[in-house]
Protein backbone atom coordinates (compact mmCIF):
# COMPACT_ATOMS: atom_id res chain seq x y z
CA UNK A 1 0.00 0.00 0.00
CA UNK A 2 2.55 2.27 0.62
CA UNK A 3 4.45 1.65 -2.07
CA UNK A 4 1.45 2.39 -4.29
CA UNK A 5 1.23 5.51 -2.74
CA UNK A 6 4.75 6.51 -2.94
CA UNK A 7 4.39 5.82 -7.46
CA UNK A 8 1.09 8.09 -7.12
CA UNK A 9 2.66 11.08 -5.02
CA UNK A 10 6.28 10.81 -7.63
CA UNK A 11 3.75 10.74 -10.34
CA UNK A 12 1.58 13.92 -9.23
CA UNK A 13 5.04 15.39 -8.99
CA UNK A 14 6.22 15.05 -12.30
CA UNK A 15 2.98 16.00 -13.51
CA UNK A 16 2.95 18.93 -11.75
CA UNK A 17 6.48 20.15 -12.54
CA UNK A 18 6.21 19.33 -16.32
CA UNK A 19 3.09 21.84 -16.14
CA UNK A 20 5.14 24.17 -14.19
CA UNK A 21 7.82 24.26 -16.67
CA UNK A 22 4.99 24.21 -19.38
CA UNK A 23 3.71 27.60 -18.23
CA UNK A 24 7.38 29.07 -17.66
CA UNK A 25 7.60 28.06 -21.22
CA UNK A 26 4.20 29.50 -22.69
CA UNK A 27 4.50 32.80 -20.81
CA UNK A 28 8.26 33.15 -22.19
CA UNK A 29 6.63 32.19 -25.85
CA UNK A 30 4.00 35.37 -24.96
CA UNK A 31 6.09 37.80 -24.30
CA UNK A 32 8.34 36.68 -27.11
CA UNK A 33 5.65 36.27 -29.60
CA UNK A 34 3.32 39.52 -28.96
CA UNK A 35 5.67 42.34 -30.94
CA UNK A 36 5.21 39.42 -33.80
CA UNK A 37 1.75 38.08 -34.03
CA UNK A 38 -1.77 39.19 -33.83
CA UNK A 39 -4.23 38.31 -30.69
CA UNK A 40 -5.42 34.84 -31.96
CA UNK A 41 -3.03 33.82 -33.39
CA UNK A 42 -0.70 34.71 -30.24
CA UNK A 43 -3.48 32.77 -28.10
CA UNK A 44 -2.43 29.44 -30.32
CA UNK A 45 1.11 29.67 -30.89
CA UNK A 46 1.33 30.47 -26.99
CA UNK A 47 -0.93 27.34 -26.61
CA UNK A 48 0.85 25.02 -29.12
CA UNK A 49 4.46 25.99 -27.00
CA UNK A 50 2.96 25.15 -23.58
CA UNK A 51 1.72 21.88 -24.74
CA UNK A 52 5.14 20.74 -26.36
CA UNK A 53 6.59 21.80 -23.82
CA UNK A 54 4.68 19.66 -21.16
CA UNK A 55 4.61 16.34 -23.45
CA UNK A 56 8.23 17.05 -23.60
CA UNK A 57 9.09 17.37 -19.89
CA UNK A 58 6.69 14.59 -18.87
CA UNK A 59 8.71 12.26 -21.42
CA UNK A 60 11.53 13.35 -20.55
CA UNK A 61 10.87 12.68 -16.51
CA UNK A 62 8.85 9.37 -17.34
CA UNK A 63 12.22 8.51 -19.07
CA UNK A 64 14.33 8.96 -16.33
CA UNK A 65 14.15 5.83 -13.68
CA UNK A 66 15.44 5.47 -10.36
CA UNK A 67 18.88 3.85 -10.11
CA UNK A 68 18.69 0.48 -7.45
CA UNK A 69 20.45 1.26 -4.09
CA UNK A 70 24.26 1.75 -4.27
CA UNK A 71 24.96 -0.31 -0.91
CA UNK A 72 22.47 -3.04 -0.55
CA UNK A 73 21.92 -4.51 2.58
CA UNK A 74 22.02 -7.78 3.96
CA UNK A 75 19.02 -10.01 5.06
CA UNK A 76 19.18 -9.69 8.55
CA UNK A 77 18.70 -12.87 10.53
CA UNK A 78 16.52 -12.72 13.29
CA UNK A 79 17.23 -16.20 14.43
CA UNK A 80 20.89 -15.26 14.72
CA UNK A 81 20.57 -13.17 18.00
CA UNK A 82 20.68 -15.17 21.24
CA UNK A 83 17.49 -14.17 23.34
CA UNK A 84 17.62 -12.18 26.40
CA UNK A 85 16.45 -13.71 30.23
CA UNK A 86 14.35 -12.08 31.27
CA UNK A 87 15.80 -12.10 34.75
CA UNK A 88 18.42 -9.62 32.98
CA UNK A 89 16.61 -7.07 32.62
CA UNK A 90 15.17 -6.76 36.35
CA UNK A 91 16.60 -4.82 38.66
CA UNK A 92 17.37 -5.58 42.06
CA UNK A 93 18.29 -4.40 46.16
CA UNK A 94 21.87 -4.36 44.69
CA UNK A 95 21.16 -2.10 42.04
CA UNK A 96 20.09 0.93 44.09
CA UNK A 97 21.62 4.14 43.74
CA UNK A 98 23.62 5.16 47.18
CA UNK A 99 25.13 8.30 47.60
CA UNK A 100 28.79 8.18 48.86
CA UNK A 101 28.60 10.67 51.71
CA UNK A 102 25.71 11.57 53.77
CA UNK A 103 25.75 15.19 54.26
CA UNK A 104 22.67 16.96 54.08
CA UNK A 105 21.56 19.78 51.76
CA UNK A 106 22.25 23.11 53.07
CA UNK A 107 19.74 25.67 50.99
CA UNK A 108 21.20 29.58 51.04
CA UNK A 109 18.83 32.16 51.14
CA UNK A 110 19.71 34.88 48.90
CA UNK A 111 16.98 37.32 49.81
CA UNK A 112 17.77 37.15 53.30
CA UNK A 113 21.22 39.60 52.64
CA UNK A 114 19.16 41.73 51.03
CA UNK A 115 17.81 44.99 52.88
CA UNK A 116 14.22 45.42 54.10
CA UNK A 117 14.09 48.67 52.44
CA UNK A 118 14.88 46.93 48.92
CA UNK A 119 12.35 47.46 46.18
CA UNK A 120 12.47 44.04 45.19
CA UNK A 121 11.76 42.17 48.33
CA UNK A 122 8.67 44.29 48.66
CA UNK A 123 7.32 43.74 45.10
CA UNK A 124 6.13 39.90 46.40
CA UNK A 125 5.56 40.73 49.71
CA UNK A 126 1.72 40.37 50.51
CA UNK A 127 1.81 42.71 53.18
CA UNK A 128 2.82 45.77 51.07
CA UNK A 129 0.50 45.40 48.57
CA UNK A 130 -2.09 47.87 48.40
CA UNK A 131 -5.82 47.56 49.14
CA UNK A 132 -8.03 47.43 45.71
CA UNK A 133 -9.55 51.06 47.76
CA UNK A 134 -6.02 52.19 47.41
CA UNK A 135 -5.65 50.73 43.51
CA UNK A 136 -8.88 52.54 42.59
CA UNK A 137 -7.76 56.34 43.85
CA UNK A 138 -4.25 55.46 42.33
CA UNK A 139 -6.10 54.88 38.93
CA UNK A 140 -8.35 57.81 39.69
CA UNK A 141 -5.39 59.47 40.32
CA UNK A 142 -3.36 58.58 36.89
CA UNK A 143 -6.48 59.45 34.83
CA UNK A 144 -7.17 63.07 36.24
CA UNK A 145 -3.51 63.70 34.77
CA UNK A 146 -2.17 64.29 38.34
CA UNK A 147 0.31 61.17 37.76
CA UNK A 148 3.70 61.97 39.18
CA UNK A 149 5.96 64.43 37.16
CA UNK A 150 8.73 63.38 34.74
CA UNK A 151 11.94 64.15 37.61
CA UNK A 152 9.75 62.21 39.77
CA UNK A 153 9.87 59.54 37.25
CA UNK A 154 13.37 59.85 36.83
CA UNK A 155 13.77 59.63 40.57
CA UNK A 156 11.82 55.83 40.47
CA UNK A 157 13.84 54.35 37.44
CA UNK A 158 16.80 55.18 39.30
CA UNK A 159 15.84 53.83 42.58
CA UNK A 160 14.79 50.44 40.29
CA UNK A 161 18.56 50.58 38.70
CA UNK A 162 19.97 50.62 42.15
CA UNK A 163 17.67 48.44 43.68
CA UNK A 164 18.58 45.86 40.73
CA UNK A 165 22.80 46.34 40.72
CA UNK A 166 22.40 45.67 44.91
CA UNK A 167 20.18 41.97 43.86
CA UNK A 168 23.27 41.55 41.19
CA UNK A 169 25.63 42.30 43.80
CA UNK A 170 24.08 40.10 46.36
CA UNK A 171 23.63 36.86 43.87
CA UNK A 172 27.39 36.62 42.88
Amino acid sequence: MRAELARRVEKNIQRASSAAFAVAVGYAAYTWLAGFAVQPQLGAETGGAAAIAYLVASRALNAVRPRGSEMPVKMFDLRAIDPIAPAELLLGVEDRYEPAVEAPLELDDILAEIGPDSRIVRLFDPAAMPTPGELKSRIDHHLDGQSSSDSQSAEAAQALHEALAELRRSVR
